[in-house]
């Protein structure tokens, strides 16, 4: 029998299987009630259109909802995104199997198996099958239902963009410019304790940060504390980052304009790697490379952090240092060039 022969089942000795019999069909309210009908098609309307409701909240809850709020004992923040999200995707579900269960078509039908190679005949019965599930699920007619549905599944789509927002900085707060300054002393990070010269020997690599980021001792003693705390806090401080290492003098080549950017053979970069923003530490004292773990970008430090090996394409940036009038480590200027990862529009 070829491709294009149909298969016709005239007698019940044709069948492949005996029929085992069907109860009879059982209507349900809304296939023969038109004011049950209207009802159902209206409360899984408000599902949707709840639906669509929750996730603007969601939206609105991320950006008014501040971080360390509390309810109940528990955050604030995430309990308002879990409830509006969760509910949400519930409604937008059970909407979806009312409207399956109660208002879609609920006639029995018997499919038979054929050959995997199909017919133009049955081609032409599958799109015509289609166009009967379109037209018994009612999407083309009932417009409440499909308007609703098309509007909740759309505003589905507003909690992914907003979420979008923790993905990283927005391009406004990228790693442009950092709370260096001028005067700014470099003080060890995690204690916060000023350096001076005689604080690092030959080949030693101290990670460092600004003083700003720590309690500061004001006039008569008192304790002033950092104006910068939380997300703020480590937002900058992953900007600011930086190294001191110490070599011989004679050992480093800066460039003309650079010769007074370092002290008795300490200098400071950034801590950043320009490839992809890894945090940089391995020193090489012998050969004077810093080397980032993350792809290997390979930096000389005493050729002005330029790269030797790997895929950095910049430099490592250098900030200017001093010393302060108590022979401590300060910043005499803020960085010259954007600190971190390169994009297109660096150079």
């Amino acid at each position: 029998m070829s491709d294009d022969q149909e298969i016709e089942l005239t007698t019940e000795d044709e069948e492949p299987f005996a029929n085992p019999g069907l109860p009879e069909h059982e209507y349900r309210l809304a296939d023969i009630d038109p004011a049950v009908e209207k009802a159902t098609e209206r409360a899984i309307s408000a599902m949707f259109g709840l639906a669509a409701l929750l996730m603007v909240a969601f939206c609105v809850a991320y950006f008014t909802i501040d971080r360390g709020e509390t309810f109940m004992g528990y955050d604030a923040s995430n309990v308002a995104l879990g409830v509006t999200l969760g509910l949400g995707l519930l409604l937008i579900g059970l909407g979806a199997i009312q409207w399956a269960k109660k208002l879609m078509g609920d006639q029995e039908i018997i499919e038979y198996r054929h050959t995997s190679a199909s017919s133009q005949s049955d081609r032409e019965t599958v799109l015509t099958d289609i166009a009967a599930g379109t037209e018994e699920s009612g999407f083309g007619r009932r417009r409440m239902i499909r308007n609703s549905l098309i509007g909740a599944l759309g505003a589905l789509g507003l909690p992914t963009v907003v979420l979008l927002r923790d993905l990283g900085p927005l391009p406004g707060n990228s790693p442009e410019t950092t709370v260096w300054a001028r005067g700014m002393r470099v003080v060890q990070d995690v204690t916060g304790t000023p350096i001076k010269p005689s604080d690092m020997p030959i080949g030693q690599l101290v990670n460092a940060e600004p003083a700003v980021f720590f309690p500061q001792v004001g006039p008569h003693g008192k304790v002033i504390p950092s104006q910068y705390e939380g997300v703020e806090l480590q937002d900058a401080k992953a900007k600011a980052a930086v190294i001191l290492v110490r070599m011989q003098p004679d050992d480093i080549h800066p460039y003309p304009q650079r010769r007074d950017w370092g002290v008795d053979g300490i200098l400071c970069f950034s801590k950043i790697c320009t490839h992809l923003g890894c945090p940089i530490s391995l020193w090489e004292h012998d050969t004077h490379n810093l080397l980032c773990p993350c792809h290997q970008s390979t930096f000389d430090l005493a050729d002005n952090g330029t790269v030797v090996f790997g895929p950095a394409a910049r430099s490592l940036p250098q900030l200017p240092i001093g010393l302060d009038g108590e022979g401590y480590i300060i910043a005499t200027h803020g960085f010259y060039e954007p600190v971190g990862p390169s994009f297109w529009e660096r150079g």
